[in-house]
């Protein structure tokens, strides 16, 4: 019996050929399972592990696939990936190559607004210390959003309204797509680079998760971090948050509503104006008053000019006379005390002694000093006796004689 020779090939062959019937027969894939192994080297890669209670299956989602997945995988994540199965050739491996992939059970756009919000939070992004005042009179308002949208009427119509005068400087931006948020921080960027404006307005109407994506990204949120003019995030939903309503320095739920914050300040200070203003009138109106009354108050106590010459010259006989009665008074009282003190005197002299028969000796030499005892004496001395009529000249003649009483004096 002829039996034939069997074919052999390689197993580059063989691979390849595993390789296409995969390729061709699993094509478009939809698989569930938890991450598992998973690896994200320096080339930006990720492989990863698809795993469930009995099986699993290596996996594969390269860089220029996963730059558009909005969340980053972690181990443990149920996830359900999109994509094709191949055969790795040079280690024989059957694997899984992903084009897209969702959290299981949440969306990959909330949970990487959640992962980035955390992320951000941890870096101090939301730090209130961190955050801005918005200045109180603003000359120039920077507002980044679309030429096109709703938001931009809506800022301009408040702004106009409550404002006038107030510059406007729009820079159109990509408000959802890829695109979107280098556009966003592009604008900030600028805006801080020419300090065109004292406060922006970042934002855009209301839209879906989906539409954005621009304002929950990462560029935007560092570069209204990095901002040295102020920032309100305006973008249009109510009860919902963006990553730029964290990060801003003042958040409004719409952009009509961060127009009116920016003329906040300067609303309240016109009501303010307003009201100094009343008080003001009010009291000078009281002042007035006041100083009214007071003027006819002294009006009143005004005297024609005769009446004043008389009133002058009634109190100018008043004083004279009280002059006069003062000076009699103590001219009277210094007499009385002069003819004291002379009576005194008179006592005290000595020409009362004189009166008496006695006389005073005084030398010739000294006519000043009196002599008082014999011993003062010498024969041949000059005097000079004075009496009660007049004076005398006389000598010593003779020794001056003692008596016995003078020698006890001391």
């Amino acid at each position: 019996m002829f039996q034939s020779t069997p074919t052999i090939i390689s197993v580059s062959v063989l691979t390849e050929l595993i390789k296409e019937t995969l390729e061709d027969n699993f094509a478009n894939v939809w698989l569930r399972g938890e991450i598992s192994n998973l690896s994200i080297p320096a080339s930006g890669h990720w492989y990863f592990t698809l795993k469930d209670s009995r099986s699993q299956l290596r996996c594969a989602m390269f860089r220029s696939t996963n730059r558009r997945i909005a969340f980053r995988p972690e181990n443990g994540q149920q996830v359900i990936c999109q994509g094709r199965v191949s055969l790795y050739g040079q280690r024989g491996d059957v694997q899984f190559i992903g084009d897209n992939m969702e959290v299981e059970g949440i969306g990959g756009l909330q949970l990487a607004f959640e992962q980035l919000k955390k992320e951000l939070e941890t870096e101090g992004l939301f730090r209130q210390e961190s955050k801005q005042s918005l200045p109180p009179f603003p000359r120039t308002v920077g507002v980044v959003t679309s030429a096109t949208g709703a938001a931009i009427h809506d800022i301009m119509n408040v702004l106009d309204r409550r404002a006038a005068g107030i510059r406007i400087i729009l820079r159109p931006v990509l408000v959802q797509g890829e695109q979107a948020a280098d556009d966003v921080a592009a604008a900030i960027t600028e805006f801080n680079q020419h300090h065109q404006a004292e406060v922006l307005i970042v934002g855009r109407g209301g839209g879906s998760l989906e539409d954005l994506q621009a304002f929950n990204s990462e560029k935007v949120a560092r570069a209204i971090h990095r901002s040295e003019i102020t920032i309100i995030s305006a973008v249009g939903h109510e009860t919902d948050f963006t990553i730029t309503d964290f990060v801003a320095d003042h958040r409004a739920p719409t952009p009509s509503a961060a127009a009116e914050l920016v003329v906040k300040n300067r609303h309240d200070l016109e009501q303010q104006i307003d009201q100094l203003t009343t008080r003001l009138y009010s009291s000078l109106q009281q002042r007035l008053v006041r100083y009214h009354d007071k003027t006819q108050s002294l009006v009143n106590q005004l005297h024609s000019p005769s009446q004043l010459y008389q009133l002058k010259q009634q109190r100018f006989i008043a004083l004279r006379q009280r002059l006069l009665t003062a000076f009699e008074r103590h001219y009277t009282t210094k007499r009385q005390q002069l003819l004291h003190q002379s009576g005194q005197l008179d006592v005290l002299s000595p020409l009362n002694t004189l009166q008496r028969g006695f006389a005073t000796v005084s030398l010739t030499a000294k006519p000043k000093k009196m002599v008082h005892r014999v011993k003062q004496l010498q024969e041949g001395d000059g005097l000079i006796l004075r009496f009660r009529d007049g004076r005398i000249a006389a000598t010593v003649t003779g020794n001056p004689q003692l008596d016995s009483t003078e020698n006890d004096q001391p």
